[in-house]
């Protein structure tokens, strides 16, 4: 199906030239003198090889069929990411390439959305908020005043980030998965 450039946005399937892309990152650009553009980066899903496209905001481009469900995690192994689907239980298999970095916030039964094109997962969508456990971080000092310093932390899953003052080792927090960031106290 096509649509117009500008409605593109992280994450869509386009089919350029009978071959799939993923978008890395959407811009639309608006000059003060000029035709507004849309720059789009991309990765191709057969290869991995990045490219960067631009084009007047109103052109169109071929947006792939592309299905999103939700889906399980269930393990990883040698073959890559598995996921299951919760309503009909079949089982897919998603490449470390496809998974990438956001790989180190699943968790066992944590839900997902997948991208399926023709039965390949293409594109994974984590909640946008995990919670994770403090493993090691500086002691609290005593007197210590709640300014909006932060201190290092390194997380269950090997993650390093900045968490305030009063958190110590064993702490639940929620964390972002779009930057890695601190965000509360888990409450549980």
């Amino acid at each position: 199906m096509k649509v117009i450039a500008s409605s593109l946005r992280k994450g869509n399937i386009v089919d350029l030239d009978g071959r799939l892309y993923v978008i890395l990152s959407a811009e639309n650009i608006h000059p003060g003198k000029g035709t507004p553009v849309t720059q789009l980066d991309m990765r191709r899903l057969s290869d991995g090889v990045k490219s960067s496209q631009r084009y007047k905001t109103t052109d169109q481009v071929e947006r792939a069929h592309v299905e999103e469900r939700e889906f399980q995690f269930l393990y990883e192994d040698g073959d890559g990411f598995h996921f299951m689907n919760m309503e009909n239980y079949d089982q897919v298999a998603a490449d470390k390439d496809v998974v990438g970095d956001m790989s180190m916030y699943l968790q066992p039964e944590m839900k997902v959305k997948l991208s399926v094109h023709e039965g390949v997962v293409v594109g994974l969508e984590l909640p946008q908020r995990v919670v994770l456990e403090v493993v090691e971080t500086e002691p609290t000092v005593k007197g210590q005043t709640a300014s909006s310093s932060y201190k290092p932390a390194l997380l269950s899953n090997g993650l390093r980030t900045g968490v305030p003052p009063h958190i110590g080792t064993g702490t639940r927090i929620v964390v972002s998965t779009a930057d890695g960031s601190y965000v509360e106290r888990a409450k549980d």
